[in-house]
């Protein structure tokens, strides 16, 4: 396969919108910079989408619905989602080199990222064809009652910055698998993929309008799409203010939501856990995708007992941890992705002395001093309360705290706002049991780092999100459930007025 040359720092095409199969500059012809996290120059200039571009799209997306796409046959079109992961397949180097140039994101990583987003379009083709049925409910000889699974409309599909391509994927592929259109609002911080992918699918040669891509703010863009009453669906994946924000707004018209949102997921580490496994686990669960991860084990809770040669280990850890250029595959933490956001997680660490914490840092390499770069980081002496246990960070940051028996690491554990994720690392597995189905999350991993099944379900609890994807699970919001009845004989009709 002929490698795809990183673009250094070169320059690359503007990136347009991406309406019923045309790539189109946006109605006010507006654009925004793109700037690469890690010189922080600009990498090209992204259409800027407004209301007007959203009601094109969406306008393109329901002709599709009710066109050619809503009429055709299960088989052709699942073939065009097998096609799409062959295409992502085919030209996965090129957009893993494309997503560490745009998010700062290390290449080892984007690089199993794009291989398992190619896996997302395969995995719900064939979950339609095995699992997308209704149920069929028999009344003596009188009545066949069924149901029937069908798509719901647009789609409006709402991304966020961090590891966008794959969570793109994540939605674009049962959306599509199970019928219904899409209009896509990507992260402005991070619009190359999902430019991206908008090729890929116009090279499958999906019918115009089918899938759809408008880039742009979310005020403007984003709310649009929201608001708008021929989008009966928006999924969305980002900060739970946000989320909030979006669900009042699409109240009125009585929308489905699809929230993935913030986190700040606990690991428990007992006295008896796999010591080094447990630090692997850590490590890797927190500083992996730069700590811009939502399931990132931003708490640790270590038993007393262990807590100082924990402590001291992930110092050592800490130190070790490569830094650098994303396009480097040795690098393991890159260059937060914007500026802003840098300032954000900068100013948390500010706070956290100011709480009283120890601050203990790894080192950025002088010759990086232009990027967005914090280095892994360890929050000592953390307390409960601060703002900086009780807040998402969403960086390479972790707070570190101690507990003496289970009943207070559960209570500690669930004393946050949010309910996405969760760590348990003990050998005693009854205690594994009980401790992680105590915690008040939507996911729990025990003895194990965060990998995921596709066929279960993803998201979480309290204001970390409402609803599931994956597997099956994801055709709770992609299909409207039917039921139809039919009677087998002729049955007893009141006659009301005969």
């Amino acid at each position: 396969m002929t490698q795809f040359q990183a673009p250094s720092q070169k320059k690359l095409k503007d990136i347009s919108l991406y309406i019923n199969g045309q790539f189109v500059k946006s109605n006010s012809q507006e654009t925004f910079e793109n700037i690469n996290p890690f010189t922080n120059e600009p990498i090209n200039h992204i259409a800027a989408g407004d209301a007007a571009d959203i009601d094109a799209a969406v306008a393109a997306a329901k002709r599709a619905f009710h066109g050619e796409w809503g009429q055709m046959k299960l088989d052709e079109r699942l073939d065009y989602v097998y096609k799409i992961g062959d295409l992502i397949e085919k030209h996965s180097e090129e957009i893993a080199v494309l997503e560490s140039y745009d998010t700062g994101l290390p290449i080892s990583q984007t690089r199993k990222m794009i291989a398992r987003s190619a896996k997302n379009f395969r995995f719900y083709a064939e979950m339609v064809k095995s699992h997308l049925y209704g149920e069929a409910y028999q009344v003596d000889d009188e009545f066949i009652n069924y149901s029937v699974r069908k798509p719901v409309g647009v789609a409006g599909l709402i991304t966020p910055w961090n590891a966008p391509f794959m969570l793109e994927t994540w939605k674009i592929a049962p959306a599509l698998a199970t019928g219904n259109t899409v209009v896509l609002k990507p992260a402005e911080w991070s619009p190359l993929s999902a430019n991206r992918i908008a090729e890929v699918i116009n090279e499958a040669g999906l019918p115009d309008g089918v899938f759809n891509v408008v880039h742009g703010y979310g005020e403007t863009a984003g709310a649009a799409l929201v608001r708008h009453p021929d989008v009966p669906l928006i999924s969305f994946t980002g900060e739970t203010t946000t989320g909030s924000e979006i669900m009042k707004n699409g109240a009125d018209a009585l929308k489905q939501f699809s929230m993935e949102l913030g986190g700040k997921s606990p690991i428990i580490i007992f006295d008896d856990a796999d010591f080094d496994r447990a630090l692997d686990a850590c490590t890797w669960g927190v500083f992996s995708f730069n700590g811009e991860r939502c399931t990132a084990n931003s708490r640790v809770y270590l038993h007393e007992d262990i807590a100082d040669d924990f402590i001291k280990k992930l110092k050592e850890r800490v130190d070790r941890i490569r830094v650098g250029d994303p396009m480097d595959p040795n690098t393991q933490v890159g260059p937060l992705v914007h500026r802003n956001h840098y300032d954000n997680v900068k100013g948390y660490l500010q706070l956290a002395k100011e709480e009283g914490c120890e601050v203990y840092s790894g080192q950025v390499p002088a010759e990086h001093s232009r990027g967005n770069f914090v280095p892994p980081t360890l929050l000592l002496n953390a307390d409960q309360h601060l703002r900086v246990v009780q807040e998402e960070i969403f960086g390479p940051v972790i707070a570190v705290m101690t507990f003496k028996d289970e009943d207070e690491v559960i209570e500690k554990a669930n004393d946050v706002r949010y309910g996405l994720a969760g760590y348990v690392w003990t050998k005693d597995m009854q205690r594994g049991h009980r401790v992680a189905q105590a915690i008040d999350a939507g996911m729990l991993w025990v003895n194990s780092q965060n990998v995921r099944d596709l066929r279960t379900p993803f998201g979480g609890s309290k204001h970390s999100g409402i609803g599931r994807e994956g597997g099956f699970y994801a055709f709770e919001f992609y299909t409207e459930t039917q039921i139809i009845h039919v009677a087998m004989k002729d049955h007893y009709i009141p006659q009301f007025g005969k």
